[in-house]
């Protein structure tokens, strides 16, 4: 394994390790609900990203770090069906009748297997690849070398989306999950 690969990779199984706590106490009832609150002019709905929109949207994120290190992303590619709901810039809705999003177990399994599958292959890696030009114009203006964006998804991205569902458990009356 690289010295790089190793450093990015531990710091993102530390990431990967508060995913996990941050699902304590988290039902399916409550995975793709945002939350709301009673007020003198009535229920406010919180507009925030829910649990099962950040599982999916980072889901989404190993088999871009894939391709972004010229390597085949099958292995860690979500089901087609989440690239529209999860991406980018999608709108995380409200969920209260469990229709628009999967299941809190298919999308959960599927960010765990992903990540877990990613991490294990990235740290047998050489740190050669964090060294390239980033091939994804988008990200490039950003991110001038493979490995800086690859730093980026797992690391700081990650701990990001953790944030916001630290906040969402607060409002669902969840302890802090550290």
């Amino acid at each position: 394994m690289g010295k790089v690969f190793e450093q990015i990779v531990t710091a993102s199984r530390r990431g990967r390790g508060l995913a996990d706590k941050m699902l304590v106490g988290v039902t399916p009832q409550i995975f793709a609900r945002k939350p709301r609150f009673e007020t003198t002019a009535g229920t406010k709905v919180i507009d925030c990203n829910h649990p099962a929109f950040v599982f999916g949207h980072l889901s989404l994120y190993p088999a871009r770090i894939y391709s972004l290190l010229g390597l085949d992303g099958t292995s860690v590619a979500a089901p087609a069906e989440y690239t529209d709901l999860f991406k980018a810039g999608a709108e995380c809705k409200d969920d209260p009748e469990g229709r628009l999003y999967p299941a809190m177990d298919k999308v959960v399994g599927v960010f765990g297997r992903n990540y877990d599958t990613a991490l294990d292959r990235l740290a047998t890696l050489d740190d050669a690849l964090l060294f390239t030009p980033t091939p994804d114009e988008r990200y490039r203006q950003f991110f001038p070398m493979s490995g800086i964006a690859v730093n980026f998804m797992l690391t700081s991205h990650l701990m990001m989306h953790m944030g916001q569902i630290s906040t969402w458990r607060r409002c669902f009356g969840l302890p802090s999950a550290m």
